[in-house]
């Protein structure tokens, strides 16, 4: 039996304004945005190429404090790429680091261990990681 994480919630302050930084500046498709009534809202949003979405909203969803989420994380295989991209969409990324050794030379091999860090509007923190082939 195949098990598959299809939605992770993320807790945000202001459902308006994490919409803007998810599909604007991240890029992430929005596949809905429902609101049912004053206090009911939420939006899935989905990462390109991703088989997990993000899911925003406002009683809709479980009651959590916004910005509570570390560790998110998404991968991809040209971190160069992905962290110009970042910072060409105004998203404030921290630079491209390698795992247990600091700030990547630009010369050394990033895959599995190279990672970009950033927060949301409301500081959940994410990673973006450098992984180009799977066994």
């Amino acid at each position: 039996m195949e098990w598959t994480l299809e939605v992770v919630v993320v807790p945000v302050s202001d459902v308006d304004r994490a919409k803007a930084f998810y599909s604007d500046q991240l890029g992430f498709t929005v596949d809905h945005d429902m609101t049912i009534d004053e206090n009911t809202r939420f939006v899935q949003l989905t990462p390109p190429g991703s088989g997990c979405s993000v899911v925003i909203g406002k009683g809709a969803v479980p009651d959590m404090t916004p910005g509570s989420i570390k560790g998110l994380q998404l991968v991809v295989n040209d971190l160069p790429k992905a962290h110009a991209m970042l910072l060409e969409r105004g998203v404030e990324a921290g630079e491209i680091q390698v795992f247990g050794m600091g700030a990547w030379d630009g010369k050394a091999d990033l895959d599995n261990v190279g990672f970009v860090h950033f927060t949301d509007p409301d500081g959940n923190a994410w990673a973006v990681q450098q992984i180009s082939s799977r066994r």
